[in-house]
Protein backbone atom coordinates (compact mmCIF):
# COMPACT_ATOMS: atom_id res chain seq x y z
CA UNK A 1 0.00 0.00 0.00
CA UNK A 2 1.50 3.54 -1.05
CA UNK A 3 0.49 6.89 0.26
CA UNK A 4 0.94 10.33 -1.18
CA UNK A 5 1.33 13.71 0.54
CA UNK A 6 2.08 17.13 -1.12
CA UNK A 7 3.73 15.49 -3.89
CA UNK A 8 5.71 13.01 -2.19
CA UNK A 9 5.90 9.46 -2.82
CA UNK A 10 6.21 6.84 0.16
CA UNK A 11 5.60 3.08 0.14
CA UNK A 12 5.57 0.38 2.15
CA UNK A 13 8.63 -1.53 2.24
CA UNK A 14 10.37 -4.63 4.61
CA UNK A 15 13.87 -3.94 6.04
CA UNK A 16 15.61 -7.05 7.06
CA UNK A 17 18.97 -7.61 8.83
CA UNK A 18 21.13 -8.88 6.53
CA UNK A 19 23.35 -10.96 8.74
CA UNK A 20 20.56 -12.64 9.77
CA UNK A 21 19.95 -14.03 6.53
CA UNK A 22 22.97 -15.53 6.28
CA UNK A 23 23.00 -16.90 9.62
CA UNK A 24 19.54 -18.66 8.60
CA UNK A 25 21.05 -20.25 5.34
CA UNK A 26 24.05 -21.26 7.46
CA UNK A 27 21.83 -23.15 9.88
CA UNK A 28 23.12 -20.95 12.75
CA UNK A 29 19.36 -18.99 13.10
CA UNK A 30 15.85 -19.80 12.59
CA UNK A 31 13.21 -17.84 10.31
CA UNK A 32 11.47 -16.41 12.91
CA UNK A 33 14.37 -14.79 14.72
CA UNK A 34 15.72 -12.63 11.86
CA UNK A 35 14.94 -8.75 12.70
CA UNK A 36 12.68 -7.29 10.20
CA UNK A 37 10.69 -4.34 10.60
CA UNK A 38 7.72 -2.93 7.96
CA UNK A 39 7.94 0.82 7.20
CA UNK A 40 7.23 3.85 5.17
CA UNK A 41 9.66 4.62 3.51
CA UNK A 42 9.79 8.61 1.40
CA UNK A 43 10.95 7.48 -1.95
CA UNK A 44 13.07 9.92 -3.93
CA UNK A 45 15.13 9.01 -6.96
CA UNK A 46 17.43 11.90 -6.22
CA UNK A 47 18.40 10.65 -3.35
CA UNK A 48 20.86 8.26 -3.96
CA UNK A 49 21.46 5.33 -1.09
CA UNK A 50 19.02 4.28 1.75
CA UNK A 51 18.83 6.47 4.64
CA UNK A 52 17.59 5.41 7.95
CA UNK A 53 16.80 6.44 11.10
CA UNK A 54 19.25 5.80 14.31
CA UNK A 55 16.05 3.61 15.79
CA UNK A 56 15.93 1.25 12.87
CA UNK A 57 19.81 0.66 13.02
CA UNK A 58 19.41 0.10 16.46
CA UNK A 59 16.00 -2.29 15.98
CA UNK A 60 17.98 -4.20 13.21
CA UNK A 61 20.78 -4.27 14.64
CA UNK A 62 22.98 -3.22 12.04
CA UNK A 63 26.57 -3.17 12.30
CA UNK A 64 28.84 0.24 10.92
CA UNK A 65 30.57 -1.06 7.48
CA UNK A 66 31.98 2.73 7.03
CA UNK A 67 31.29 6.27 7.11
CA UNK A 68 30.28 8.78 4.07
CA UNK A 69 30.35 12.59 4.26
CA UNK A 70 26.97 13.16 2.77
CA UNK A 71 25.30 16.14 0.98
CA UNK A 72 22.08 17.47 2.88
CA UNK A 73 19.23 18.94 0.89
CA UNK A 74 20.63 22.31 2.13
CA UNK A 75 23.87 21.65 0.86
CA UNK A 76 25.90 21.46 3.75
CA UNK A 77 27.69 18.45 4.77
CA UNK A 78 28.19 15.78 7.35
CA UNK A 79 30.13 12.06 8.33
CA UNK A 80 27.19 9.88 8.62
CA UNK A 81 27.44 6.23 9.81
CA UNK A 82 27.08 3.91 7.08
CA UNK A 83 25.45 -0.05 8.22
CA UNK A 84 24.67 -2.74 6.27
CA UNK A 85 23.57 -5.26 5.58
CA UNK A 86 20.13 -4.44 4.85
CA UNK A 87 17.89 -6.64 2.55
CA UNK A 88 15.16 -4.00 1.00
CA UNK A 89 11.57 -5.92 0.25
CA UNK A 90 8.36 -4.65 -1.79
CA UNK A 91 5.97 -6.12 -3.60
CA UNK A 92 7.86 -9.47 -4.82
CA UNK A 93 11.18 -7.24 -4.96
CA UNK A 94 14.32 -7.46 -3.24
CA UNK A 95 17.70 -6.11 -3.14
CA UNK A 96 20.72 -5.71 -0.63
CA UNK A 97 22.03 -2.29 0.19
CA UNK A 98 24.12 -0.40 3.06
CA UNK A 99 22.14 2.40 4.61
CA UNK A 100 23.37 5.96 5.43
CA UNK A 101 22.16 6.28 9.58
CA UNK A 102 20.89 10.02 9.79
CA UNK A 103 20.94 11.06 13.14
CA UNK A 104 17.55 13.23 14.03
CA UNK A 105 15.53 11.42 11.33
CA UNK A 106 12.11 9.74 11.64
CA UNK A 107 11.65 8.85 8.18
CA UNK A 108 12.80 6.66 6.45
CA UNK A 109 14.33 7.44 2.89
CA UNK A 110 14.53 5.19 -0.40
CA UNK A 111 16.64 6.16 -3.11
CA UNK A 112 17.79 5.58 -6.21
CA UNK A 113 20.44 2.25 -5.94
CA UNK A 114 17.81 0.17 -3.77
CA UNK A 115 15.27 1.20 -6.40
CA UNK A 116 17.61 0.32 -8.88
CA UNK A 117 17.98 -2.92 -7.44
CA UNK A 118 14.93 -3.78 -7.33
CA UNK A 119 13.96 -2.84 -10.46
CA UNK A 120 10.65 -0.37 -9.20
CA UNK A 121 9.70 2.88 -10.52
CA UNK A 122 7.51 6.30 -9.78
CA UNK A 123 4.44 6.21 -11.85
CA UNK A 124 4.72 10.11 -12.00
CA UNK A 125 0.71 9.83 -13.00
CA UNK A 126 -0.34 8.23 -9.76
CA UNK A 127 2.41 9.19 -7.33
CA UNK A 128 3.09 5.87 -6.28
CA UNK A 129 6.20 3.75 -6.21
CA UNK A 130 5.40 0.29 -8.52
CA UNK A 131 7.10 -2.07 -9.88
CA UNK A 132 8.64 -1.76 -13.89
CA UNK A 133 5.57 -3.11 -15.77
CA UNK A 134 8.29 -4.21 -18.28
CA UNK A 135 9.54 -6.94 -16.06
CA UNK A 136 6.28 -7.14 -13.77
CA UNK A 137 7.35 -11.03 -12.60
CA UNK A 138 11.45 -10.63 -12.47
CA UNK A 139 13.83 -7.61 -11.49
CA UNK A 140 15.83 -7.17 -14.64
CA UNK A 141 19.09 -5.43 -14.08
CA UNK A 142 21.01 -3.04 -16.88
CA UNK A 143 24.22 -4.47 -17.01
CA UNK A 144 25.83 -2.38 -19.61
Amino acid sequence: MEKVSMGLVYANIELIRGADLILVQEGYLQEDQVKRVTVTAMVDSGATMLAIPEFIKQQLNLRKVNELEAELADGSSVPLEVVGPIEVRFQNRRTVVEALVVPNQTTVLLGAIPMEGMDVLIDPKRERLIVNPESPDVAKMLLM
